[in-house]
């Protein structure tokens, strides 16, 4: 269920109400977790963290399209609390980030970031509006540092000629099944779980195809 109905049934299933200064009995927790690949483990980003809710994209960071962000958007109300393991996990880059602080919290929703330790309400001082540019640019960098080992290492095991290349997630035989099944019209969802790999994968080797 999403939008007005689904929130209601989900804050009447759960019983709870919430403490603290956003939340009235009426509010949940929304808890958004984001990874990049199907391999990642979602269960380690807001382990032991009590929520009503759960939207998980699976998704690159740098990647436009995330519908279960999109769905959290639509689902919050006033006075819910989305819980987020870190800033970089919700957002693509600072501006984002601030976009979407500003966007919840303007409706009267808080954002709490697990890692961080920081909850912004729209009520913040302009100490938390600072924490929030300088923790998000931080994150922003640290992202940067990755990629660039990760760029730094391949080139060092390709001089080493060590570097194969990321391995391919289907033989030459899975892909021609995939495509013909894909074909007669058979569900992504079903093909990613026949196959072991996750529907992002099927749209990956259908686009490929032209199919």
């Amino acid at each position: 269920m999403t939008g007005q109905a689904g929130h209601q049934a989900a804050g009447q299933g759960s019983g709870k109400g919430h403490t603290g200064k956003f939340h009235t009995g009426k509010g949940q927790r929304v808890g958004y977790v984001r990874v990049s690949t199907l391999d990642q483990n979602t269960d380690r980003q807001l382990e032991d963290i009590e929520l009503d809710r759960r939207f998980t994209d699976r998704v690159s960071g740098k990647d436009t399209d995330r519908p279960q962000l999109s769905a959290l958007l639509a689902f919050v109300r006033e006075g819910d609390a989305v819980v987020v393991h870190s800033m970089d996990r919700l957002a693509r880059n600072l501006d984002d980030l601030r976009r979407l602080v500003r966007t919840l919290t303007g409706r009267g929703v808080a954002v709490e970031f697990v890692k961080e330790g920081l909850t912004f309400t729209g009520e913040d001082s302009p100490l938390a509006t600072l924490l929030l540019s300088v923790m998000g640019a931080f994150a922003e960098f640290e992202r940067a540092l990755i990629r660039e080992r990760q760029r730094e290492g391949i080139a060092a095991a390709k001089g080493r000629g060590a570097y194969k290349g990321r391995k391919k997630a289907l033989s030459a035989e899975q892909a021609a099944e995939l495509r013909r099944r894909a074909s007669s019209g058979e569900s992504k969802a079903s093909l990613a779980r026949d196959l072991g790999i996750s529907r992002e994968t099927v749209y990956q080797y259908l686009k490929s195809a032209r199919l």
